[in-house]
């Protein structure tokens, strides 16, 4: 399937929404939570259990980014998209399934095996393109498109707690609500594969810095430096801090307040995973949009920084005022969704356009590894806490002191980052064929 060219006088700004389409689609994995007590109920499994698909997709969303994004670079964006519509769209199918028999592993296989390569084939699907598009607004064109990851929870958090509410939350009423997931999205996401373009020639647009000028790196050359590295942690530090709460998010705030005058409804919590969803989304259009004016490292010092204030917050008076341990929350993921839309712009000033889409694929196995990382520490701590006979805010008041000790290690991480050394650098086209013209007009 080759890459679809855009015709003389194609608007740019057609780029954008085709990227939106298959990523507020893909977003829903940030809804999981909604589907956990559900899960959890119907088919007797504990926090830690009922997390493992959301987990196993986010593993793959890693993998497969790493792993395909060569071949997303090589085969264009139209060809990623399709098969991150048909990866997807396939494993709420096979989850249904899975629910209708009360075959667990199903479940498992469905939304986080074939789902999480979905996830990882149409997350990087079109950033480099954007890029491509947009080389004056790097930050904010991946900031547009990333909107939409972070977004599409606060469609399908109250849809699929309405869904639930309709048809069930037992196992036959889940089933139905993973396929109409799986049906509903496959239509949403055709619209981005017929919509989205490459450049003619994949050059920048008129009047904006040549896609070649400045540093290259080739991504085998960028994940042997030591900047790579120093950013994986950087994400991996800053997804972890946010992904431990976004996955538990309506639970989460049950637990806080059970025991309060005002405990929270499963409606209000399916409302809370909305909220934080509008922050997550919100953050990565605001946050990697400011990026542009006042840095990368600069944007990464704020996330790191104020985002272990906020955890320090919640930690110490979250339980006693529910504004507050909502604010926190909702700073925290705007954090996080900016992390992720501002880190290809970050990529890119370091290792130039040359196969960015393919760096940013292998950087995304920090996101793996995050995915993993932070649900397990919230949901094994809560689960060994509630063993002891602990309840309430008292589940989750270590997994926040963990979560405040990454993200010092993040800000450490940042602020090692230097400029690539020139070694690294691939030399630029032009140079080799003034070079190649010079000794060709030169006497033998």
């Amino acid at each position: 399937m080759s890459p679809p060219v855009a015709s003389p006088g194609w608007s740019r700004w057609l780029v954008p929404p085709a990227a939106l389409s298959v990523h507020l689609s893909i977003g829903q994995a940030y809804a999981w939570s909604v589907f956990k007590p559900p899960l959890e109920s119907a088919l007797d499994l504990s926090g830690t259990q009922s997390a493992l698909p959301f987990q196993v997709a986010i593993v793959m969303l890693g993998l497969s980014a790493a792993f395909g994004g060569t071949l997303v670079e090589r085969n264009g964006p139209r060809w990623a998209m399709t098969v991150a519509l048909v990866c997807f769209s396939s494993g709420f199918l096979i989850s249904a399934l899975g629910a209708a028999t009360q075959q667990y592993w199903l479940i498992v296989l469905g939304y986080g095996f074939v789902g999480g390569i979905g996830l990882g084939i149409g997350y990087i699907s079109p950033v480099s393109t954007l890029i491509k598009w947009f080389p004056d607004r790097p930050g904010m064109a991946t900031g547009i498109a990333i909107m939409g990851f972070g977004g599409g929870a606060l469609i399908a958090s109250p849809l699929s707690a309405q869904m639930l509410e309709s048809f069930g939350s037992d196992s036959s009423g889940i089933a139905l609500a993973f396929l109409v997931h799986g049906v509903t999205y496959a239509v949403f996401m055709a619209l981005g594969v017929l919509l989205v373009r490459v450049p003619r020639g994949e050059k920048p647009v008129e009047g904006g810095p040549s896609a070649v000028d400045g540093v290259q790196v080739s991504a085998r050359d960028a994940v042997r430096t030591p900047q790579f590295w120093c950013l994986w942690v950087v994400l991996c530090m800053n997804v972890t801090a946010g992904i431990g709460i976004l996955e538990k998010a309506a639970p989460m705030i049950t637990d806080f307040f059970a025991d309060t005058s005002t405990p929270v409804s499963v409606s209000a919590a399916a409302g809370f995973v909305a909220l934080l969803s509008a922050a997550n989304m919100a953050g990565r259009i605001g946050w990697s949009s400011t990026s542009d004016l006042i840095g990368r490292k600069n944007m990464y010092r704020v996330y790191l920084g104020a985002g272990a204030l906020m955890y320090a917050l919640i930690a110490l008076f979250g339980d006693s005022s529910k504004p507050l341990f909502i604010l926190c929350a909702l700073v925290i993921l705007s954090f996080y969704g900016g992390g992720f839309a501002t880190v290809p712009a970050y990529l890119k000033d370091l290792f130039g356009t040359y196969q960015v889409g393919a760096i940013h694929g292998r950087l995304l196995t920090a996101w793996s590894t995050a995915g993993v990382l932070g649900p397990l520490i919230v949901n094994w701590i809560a689960d060994r806490q509630e063993e002891a006979g602990r309840h309430g805010a008292s589940l989750y008041g270590l997994s926040f002191v963990i979560m405040i000790g990454l993200l010092a290690v993040g800000f450490v991480a940042n602020e090692l980052v230097r400029p690539v050394h020139p070694s690294r650098h691939i030399p630029a086209p032009r140079k080799e064929t003034a070079d190649a013209e010079r000794q060709h007009s030169e006497p033998a």
